[in-house]
């Protein structure tokens, strides 16, 4: 069974960096992409940034250039490095393992971390 356990939220000034991770087990991590979608209150979960098997990027375009998705096969981690943050980055942030991400179907999902931005 798939389990993503996030970690790494917190409240932070505008301006400020955070960094998310999620550690994966009961799967094959090297085999899989992995993602961080957001849902603000009131409002759809929305595609953050993905990062392939072999490692390429793909980000959202309010967050390119500020955010940054890495992983460490050995660890079966996944980060978001998240800088310059602003109010309109808060929300939930939830870690997606998935052999089709961006497109979320048949993917795991995480719990969830909450990040706040204050002005």
């Amino acid at each position: 069974q798939v389990q993503l356990v996030e970690s790494g939220g917190g409240l932070v000034q505008a301006g400020g960096s955070l960094r998310l991770s999620c550690a994966a087990s009961g799967l094959t991590f090297s085999s899989y992409a992995m993602a961080w979608f957001r849902q603000a209150p009131g409002k759809e979960r929305e595609f953050v940034a993905v990062i392939s098997w072999s490692g390429s990027t793909n980000y959202l375009d309010s967050v390119k250039g500020r955010f940054t998705i890495s992983r460490d096969n050995a660890k079966s981690t996944v980060y978001l490095q998240m800088t310059s943050l602003k109010p309109e980055d808060t929300a939930v942030y939830y870690c997606a393992a998935g052999l089709r991400l961006p497109n979320t179907k048949g993917s795991s999902w995480g719990q969830g971390t909450q990040v706040t931005v204050s002005s």
